[in-house]
């Protein structure tokens, strides 16, 4: 009897696991789908955009998008790139991400040993002899190398947000034409006007967000997908049942034998086949692989391919109506409604290329590769749902540039096709460096995965490059100004954090200044805000120097972003004490990952002061315990630094009257109480009311006035730079700095409240 109960509930759970790996794979078809499945509205056009000679070029290009969406999205991507996700986080920065944890890559070396620690920081380990070590070694060797592989993520992550103004073009333009098809007297004008309308609708909605709507997205991709592969199926049926033959890889070559150059440079419009592709890996968001995988291989890919094969049958026999295919081979009773949800359809997918947008440019913000730009949550459910309003009016004006300036698919297509292809050949270079230090693969299955993807993907970059003049200009002129945007602003940000790093105050000197620090200390707290995790910012002295009094509480304050998706609340702040107790001086570092986001409230603040309550009441419980294993606990973390400057509970050693020490670097991650059983307290009355006594001078010092100090740093090139960069320093990166936003506003800082402290520096 037990036997068949536990059948049983084995049976259920497994049953119960079913169903939601089946109701996920339906919600992913709203989310990761909607680009690739739009495809079909505008293949076959840009393909034989002169027209069709022969029909049996159509089976040639009919068998080349079957093995491109065999090869690409099937097994590259669903099986293969998905599975390189950082957390459920996609993309091009995912993959970054995934790199800088396990290799020193990061061009900006803010990074603690602590932060290794957390539970979402994770990274395998090799063999310092494994062939992962040695490309681990090889990437770390010449400073070169990391910046070469910062440009190709800038350059994927340019091409992405390319293909976030040209995907709601060329699909609500495909879908619009509709219109034109089944009224002839329409003029074309017409049908961009009404794509344009509907593009400034999608775009002013955009701050709504869309959780409430986003229910809607699944079904009507769904119905979608069904319509497309019954209509196919219908039209192979009914016109031709030859195009079957297109499975055969033979026609590929019979093709290209046939058609010679044009042949060939008519795969810049069978590419587009193969679009939404990267966006799939974009907008994977928190899907497990295996329902992404399901819906693609069940419902996504036999429903695409029996569309192509059934808009084949119908140009078998109508050859003349190559330039609107899909509509055309559409049967006349179901004409409107299956308009209707195409259209429907079109800005599903418009809506996901968009949401990837703005999550790719959050992911270049946080780590130091945009200008401080407004980002706002839009759902309370799902913590990727965002909106940034500068960049979406951006995407807007150069959408509509682009749908009425080109008024045609055809440009727009090639225009496409560049952007995808390049973004495909960016995400198979950083995949071999995931295969080899992550996934710690074969190099022979390397070699294989690399061979076969750039076989493909460079035969389509060839063709693309054919129709450069005939719009492929229009991503390589985008990615080119958001490239310059985002390296000079990278560029900035790293001398900034250089400058500080070497101009960084000696410890010695702090402590020479005895308790007053040479100044009155006034009550009030003073947040001083820097972009240093370890030592004394360069700004603290400029202010100590220049003026009379500073506030009887200092907390140094570092807001980092790390190369992980999120940082868990209770893992955010790190605390630790700058030199002996009378000085009251604190450091908090506060660690976001790339998904994360300021909240727009006083809840920084307050959960930064209950962190610092915390650490001063852990620090002076731990003065009363003797060698037990929770002092221990806390005192391995930082077992390297306690030898010659600090200990973890804030204790000063003899080291502090060594007037050659000029750093102090000691963080400890604030734990709750609850997880600590405090035993051998040999003074816990004295202990008690020592930690009351603090607590209540921190409480003072905060009822008294919190003042944030920021240092407003202007980098400026020297008087012997090279003319290139003294563009790239006094003019972009100046003008980037007056445009975006100032640090006060993301931290909500009050202007009552704010204290800048200006300071030149040359590069």
């Amino acid at each position: 009897m037990r036997k068949l109960e536990g059948l049983e509930i084995s049976t259920e759970k497994r049953s119960s696991q079913a169903l939601l790996l089946l109701r996920l794979a339906f919600q992913s078809l709203g989310v990761v789908y909607g680009d690739l499945g739009t495809s079909p509205l505008y293949v076959f056009y840009n393909t034989f955009p002169r027209g069709i000679n022969d029909s049996e070029d159509v089976i040639g290009a009919l068998s080349l998008i079957i093995y491109s969406l065999t090869l690409i999205p099937l097994l590259k991507y669903v099986f293969i790139v998905c599975k390189a996700n950082d957390n459920g986080q996609g993309g091009t920065f995912a993959l970054y991400s995934l790199l800088c944890r396990h290799a020193e890559v990061r061009t900006i070396p803010n990074q603690h040993r602590t932060d290794e620690e957390l539970t979402t920081y994770s990274r395998s380990t090799f063999h310092e002899q494994s062939f992962a070590a040695k490309t681990k070694r090889w990437l770390e060797r010449y400073a070169f190398r990391r910046s070469a592989l910062l440009i190709l993520v800038l350059v994927g992550t340019c091409m992405l947000i390319g293909d976030g103004i040209l995907t709601p073009a060329i699909s609500v333009l495909s879908a619009s034409g509709g219109i034109k098809v089944n009224q002839p007297k329409l003029s074309n004008d017409v049908v961009i006007v009404v794509a344009v309308v509907i593009l400034v609708g999608l775009f002013s909605m955009q701050h709504y967000g869309t959780d409430k709507v986003s229910w809607l997205f699944a079904p009507i991709v769904l119905l979608w997908f069904l319509l497309i592969g019954g209509i196919g199926l219908f039209n192979i049926w009914k016109y031709d049942t030859r195009v079957l033959k297109a499975f055969s890889p033979v026609y590929i070559y019979r093709y290209f034998r046939r058609g010679g150059r044009d042949s060939w440079t008519s795969l810049g419009g069978i590419m587009l086949s193969i679009t939404g592709t990267e966006a799939l890996f974009a907008d994977l968001s928190h899907f497990p692989v295996s329902a992404v995988q399901l819906a693609f291989t069940a419902l996504v890919f036999p429903c695409l391919l029996l569309a192509y094969s059934g808009q084949a049958a119908y140009l078998m026999q109508n050859k003349e109506h190559v330039f609107d295919a899909f509509y055309r081979s559409i049967p006349d009773r179901i004409y409107w409604p299956v308009f209707i949800v195409a259209t429907a359809a079109a800005v599903v997918a418009s809506q996901a290329t968009i949401s990837a947008t703005f999550s790719i440019i959050k992911q270049a913000l946080a780590l130091g590769c945009f200008p401080r730009v407004k980002v706002v949550h839009t759902s309370k459910k799902f913590l990727g749902q965002i909106y940034i309003p500068d960049i979406n009016w951006i995407l807007m004006i150069l959408c509509i540039c682009v749908t009425a300036g080109f008024k045609n698919q055809s440009q727009i297509g090639n225009a496409y096709g560049t952007a995808v292809v390049i973004v495909m050949l960016v995400t198979t270079l950083l995949m071999i460096l995931i295969m080899l230090m992550v996934w710690r693969c074969h190099w022979i299955l390397v070699l294989l995965f690399t061979g076969l993807s750039l076989v493909v993907e460079c035969t389509y970059f060839s063709a693309v490059l054919f129709k450069i003049d005939q719009g492929g200009w229009v991503p390589l002129v985008i990615a080119a100004a958001f490239l310059v945007i985002m390296y000079v602003w990278h560029y900035g940000t790293l001398k900034r954090y250089e400058f500080e790093m070497h101009s960084k105050v000696s410890m010695a000197w702090i402590v020479g200044l005895g308790p007053s620090l040479g100044l009155v200390r006034v009550p009030g707290i003073g947040l001083v805000y820097t972009e240093l995790a370890r030592g004394v910012p360069r700004i603290f002295s400029h202010f100590i120097t220049n003026l009379p009094a500073i506030h009887s509480v200092v907390v140094f304050v570092c807001v980092k972003y790390l190369p992980v998706y999120t940082v868990p609340e209770e893992e955010r702040f790190l605390v630790k004490r700058i030199g002996p107790k009378n000085f009251h001086m604190f450091r908090c570092v506060a660690r976001y990952g790339y998904k994360d986001l300021h909240k727009k409230d006083e809840d920084f603040e307050k959960k930064l002061f209950d962190n610092l309550f915390l650490f001063v009441r852990l620090e002076t419980m731990m003065e009363g315990c003797s060698d037990s294993d929770e002092y221990s606990l806390y005192g391995q973390q930082t077992e390297r630094s306690r030898e010659g400057l600090v200990n973890d509970n804030g204790n000063t050693t003899s080291s502090f009257a060594d007037p050659t020490i000029s750093s102090i670097d000691s963080i400890v991650q604030i734990k709750s109480p609850a997880h600590a059983n405090f035993t051998g307290m040999s003074s816990g009355q004295t202990s008690s009311q020592a930690w009351v006594d603090q607590t209540e001078f921190l409480i003072k010092c905060r009822d008294a006035g919190v003042v944030h100090i920021m240092g407003n740093t202007v980098v400026r090139a020297s008087r012997d730079s090279r003319f290139y960069k003294k563009i790239a320093v006094d003019y972009i990166y100046a003008f980037l700095r007056k445009i975006c936003r100032e640090n006060s506003v993301i931290f909500n800082v009050p202007h009552e409240s704010l204290l800048n402290v200006g300071q030149i520096f040359y590069v």
